[in-house]
């Protein structure tokens, strides 16, 4: 059976120019996994990778930047962040027509929905909740510049630029006026924390972490690095808090491991990165309005390119209702701050 974007013969010729041993035939089957980017598990019958490259079709090179997710994760390999191993890149698409990576396969569980979810105990939850927390503190942790990625990002002005990123972004994908989006956009226009640099993820939850098969506690590796860069570690905090809220399914269409109510409240998870990291959250309301103020803008995105053609069978409508939540979350959030910023501090155990 052929794969659309799939060439194996090039891979094999690939692999095999960059010193790795295929000793057999080498197949291939697109794996589940990344919203964007197409994976394949590769096998040769003794060894197994995963190449990724972008879509077919509808390239936005800044959304499936693989080379930056093949730096970042080559970077950490010397780190406690795990990660899976990188094999080869193609930078220029010379193999497959676009660029394409390849790693070591990190055999595992992903836990993506509640039926996921369901095979694991209220203890082993609690667990996986707890060691995702620690893995995102020791990535915040570490030296940028003493692993190689002093050049990765522009960390300075960071949080001015997301905020002016997605204003502009929700201009261009904006179904309809929402007087609100309006409202939200100009009241962060005036965000800039004190500075804080660290890497950070861009997009981290547990489905996209690999953990491992008998103790789900533990995390394999943390995958899906391509919206990775040199930033504010507690944007990467908020946004995981933010993808709690239940609206959080209509905007990806099903019933997500990540807002079920058998996790711990976003207060939670955010005292608990405190308290592990030391980290002081600061004007942790505006963070977390921010990351309403993306995923809203994330979740109109997907209506915008169903009207435009793509991804027309997939919930575009309820992720289209999810927006004005979204917006109206992070209005409320500056003007009536919530009990819960009070507590989330290093110091307090609460």
């Amino acid at each position: 059976m052929t794969l659309p974007g799939m060439d194996l013969a090039a891979v094999t010729r690939f692999l095999t120019e960059r010193g790795v041993p295929v000793r057999g035939e080498l197949t291939a089957e697109q794996i589940s996994g990344g919203r964007s980017n197409l994976t394949f598990k590769l096998s040769d019958g003794t060894s197994a990778w995963v190449l990724r490259r972008p879509p077919i079709a509808g390239l936005t090179p800044s959304a499936h930047d693989m080379a930056r997710e093949y730096t970042v994760t080559t970077a950490l390999r010397s780190t406690a962040v795990p990660v899976a191993g990188t094999v080869a890149i193609d930078r220029e698409g010379a193999v497959l027509g676009a660029p394409c990576t390849v790693v070591d396969f990190v055999p595992g569980l992903v836990v993506r929905d509640r039926d996921d979810l369901a095979a694991l105990t209220d203890a082993q939850v609690r667990g996986v909740t707890d060691s995702l927390i620690d893995v995102l503190v020791a990535l915040h942790a570490v030296d940028h510049r003493a692993v190689g990625l002093e050049s990765f990002g522009r960390p300075e002005g960071y949080v001015s630029r997301q905020v002016r990123l997605w204003a502009r972004q929700w201009e261009q994908v904006k179904t309809r006026e929402l007087p609100d989006a309006t409202r939200l956009a100009a009241a962060l226009l005036d965000f800039e924390p004190p500075a804080a640099t660290s890497i950070v993820h861009g997009d981290f939850r547990v489905d996209n972490t690999i953990l491992d098969q008998d103790r789900p506690e533990v995390v394999r590796a943390v995958v899906d690095w391509e919206m990775s860069t040199l930033g504010d570690p507690l944007t990467d905090l908020a946004l995981m808090c933010v993808y709690r809220d239940p609206d959080f399914d209509r905007v990806l269409g099903s019933a997500a491991a990540w807002t079920s109510d058998r996790l711990p409240s976003p207060d939670e998870l955010a005292q608990r990165y405190a308290v592990t990291s030391g980290r002081d959250l600061g004007p942790w309301d505006h963070y977390l309005a921010l990351a309403n103020f993306k995923l809203a803008v994330i979740a109109e995105g997907i209506a915008y390119r169903a009207h435009q053609g793509a991804d027309a069978g997939r919930g575009a409508v309820a992720a289209a209702d999810a927006t004005p939540v979204f917006m109206a979350a992070g209005l409320r959030l500056l003007r009536h701050p919530h009990r819960g910023a009070d507590t989330v501090t290093a110091t307090n155990h609460s």
